[in-house]
Formats: structure tokens, sequence, C-alpha cells
């Protein structure tokens, strides 16, 4: 007889040779021999069954950044964790530098299985995700803890049905999105007229209300085009410029903090997938999930000041707006922040709530 269930056949087989075994036993230890017989057999079905019980779920997980980037050891630090937390009844294959899931598609491949657990930017799919796009608005974050703070606020007070469709792991924001140049200094707005910059989600509608011409592509491909003059610049926090090797072609940074914008990063993972995984576990996951927002939102600073001290290292020059600059960028970047309220209200949002949420959370925040 043979088990319709993997490694069936293994316990037929002793099944079969247990019985195949009277033929050499003497007749009279065959009754002490049949007891041990049945208590072997016993004992491997009970551990083989033990076994297959005890089989790890098996998670796929995938992430834009490259294998280098600090903050590609911090999400396999995170798999790491769940793993030991759960005694290994979950395992997690990392995916780094979009090789399973390209970051502009992660948000579907984790909808529809291709990847169990995603990473990427909200700002890489406009418009489909409205109310988490309020932090990528120039309201001038001044760094990634603050932005990261502000956006969780959002999203647990809101409790945005955007994202209905996965279940949200942890949220955070990068520190201040500024202004860099290839070739050409940008000391004021007038600097900006005709220069192409890379730049993704609202970002691309900041660089044009400063009077530049934005290029949406993800930050992996970023170097590429500006090795080879498809853009003249982008707009990305200072992490990004040792992360991504930006400052390998940037000369000239521009510290427009005032008017910064911070893209909003999601870690979500399929429902189903969510659902499968027992309450005890959940439970674990989500206390890691709450620790690793604590350390990436503390992460994106820390990386942005090895970003800044990279830049000095490769002679990139910093440059400083002036007062009067500064009120002049403001003006020109107002009506991005009014035309995301029209827009919010004409889809059946409160378009004003959502910015002061966004605004008091900042300034709550920087002043803690």
């Amino acid at each position: 007889m043979l088990f319709d269930y993997k490694g069936g056949t293994r316990v037929a087989v002793a099944y079969t040779m247990a019985r195949s075994s009277r033929s050499f036993i003497a007749k009279g230890d065959y009754e002490m021999s049949k007891r041990f017989l049945t208590i072997t057999f016993a004992l491997f079905v009970t551990t083989f069954f033990a076994a297959q019980s005890f089989a790890a779920l098996q998670l796929t997980y995938s992430h834009m950044f490259p294998p280098t980037h600090v903050h590609s050891k911090l999400m396999a630090d995170w798999a790491q964790e769940v793993e030991k937390r759960t005694d290994g009844r979950i395992m997690i294959q990392m995916f780094p530098g979009q090789t399973l899931v390209k970051g502009s598609q992660m948000y579907d491949g984790v909808l529809n299985g291709i990847t169990d657990i995603g990473m990427s930017l909200f700002a890489y799919t406009r418009g489909r995700f409205p109310i988490m796009e309020v932090a990528d608005l120039p309201l001038g974050s001044p760094n990634g803890v603050v932005s990261s703070k502000m956006i969780k606020e959002v999203f647990d007070t809101l409790q945005p049905k955007e994202l209905d469709g996965v279940k949200v792991m942890y949220i955070t924001a990068h520190g201040p999105g500024l202004v860099h140049t290839k070739e050409k200094p940008v000391r004021s707005l007038e600097d900006l007229k005709g220069l192409k910059l890379r730049a993704t989600g609202f970002s691309a509608k900041l660089v044009s209300a400063l009077g530049g011409t934005p290029v949406a592509m993800p930050m992996p491909e970023t170097y590429q085009a500006l090795s080879k003059g498809v853009v003249d610049g982008a707009t990305f926090p200072y992490e990004a410029g040792k992360g991504f090797r930006l400052f390998d072609t940037i000369k000239y940074t521009t510290e427009s903090q005032a008017v910064a914008y911070a893209s909003g990063f999601y870690v979500v993972m399929n429902k189903d997938r969510w659902n499968s995984i027992d309450a005890a576990d959940q439970k674990i996951i989500e206390e890691i999930n709450n620790e690793w927002f604590d350390m990436t939102a503390e992460t994106w600073d820390k990386i942005d000041v090895i970003g800044r001290e990279f830049a000095k290292e490769k002679g990139v020059e910093s440059i400083t707006l002036s007062d009067e600059e500064i009120a002049r960028w403001k003006k020109a970047v107002a009506p991005v922040v009014d035309e995301y309220i029209k827009d919010m209200d004409a889809k059946g949002f409160d378009g004003k709530k959502i910015v002061d949420l966004a605004r008091n959370a900042i300034k709550k925040y920087s002043s803690m």
C-alpha cells in the first residue's frame, strides 16, 4: 500500500519491511519482536508527521535597493529577526535590487503574489496612492525621523482604503529631497530654467513649479541617465548620492530644504500569505515591524549624514540659498500644494484636512 501524500512511500516501505521481517524471526521470539516492530513503526510515523507539520513557511521579500545599500542590510536583518523569533517557523528569501520585481511594479507584484513581501515608493505609481502622496509635497520636512513619523501619523489617522489590498507592515519616508545638478550650479530660480531633472511623483510637479523639466524614472536608473546626459540633474536626499553612486556624477547640491519633499516608502505583504500565518506569529511580526519602523526612520538620517560627507569627499559644492531666494522658492511651489488640495477635493477627499494633518505632524515632531 502507498500513501497519497509527500513522503508516504517512505512510510509504506517501513511498514512493508516490518511485515517481511517476520520470516527472519524465530518462532519463540515472535511476539516480543512483533511488539518491538509495532513500537518502532509508530515512532517512525509520529516523527515523520511531526517533521511534516513543522515545515517552515517560506516567504519571498523583494525591494529596489542594491545589495550594498544600508537599507538592504536593514531589511535582511528584519527577515533574520522574523526567522529567529518564530523559531524558524517562517523563513524569508531576499531579492534585492529589483531582481524579482521592479520598484515601479512592486505593489502589484505583492498584490498578485509574485513576491510575498515588497518594499518600494508610493511615488513610483503617481495617482494610485493619493493620500500617501502628501509626503511628496514640498512641505519642508527637516529629516527622515520627522518625515517618517509624519507619514505614519497620516496612515494611522486616515487608514486610507488605497492600501486595503495588502497587509501594511510599516511605512517610512526619507529625509529632505533636494536639487542636485551635474554641470550647472543652481543659485536662483532662473538657473533651473531649461534643466532636465530626474523626479518622481509630486516631486516632478515641484521641479516644474521651480522652472525645470521633470523626467520620471526610478532611482536605480538615475546613475546611467546622469552619466549619459539624459538628465542634467536630479532630486533626491543626500543618502541616495552615496547609496546609488550619484555623487560620482553630480557636482552641485542646492540646499533647498525649505521646499523639500519626502518620498514615502512602504513595506507591504500579500494578504493571503499574511492570513496563512498563525496569530501568535503575526503578533511577533507586528512587534518586529514596530521596532523596524523606528530603526528605519533613524537610518534615513544616519545615511543622510554619510551621504553628505561622501559628497564633500567627491568635491560636490553645497549651495546655500539667500533668505530672499528661499522666499521666492516657497512662493513658486505654493501652487503645487494648492493643486493637490483641489484635486483631492474633486476625488471626494478633504484635501486641506490631509495637508494640515501632514504639516501639523511635521511641526509637532520637529519640536520634539
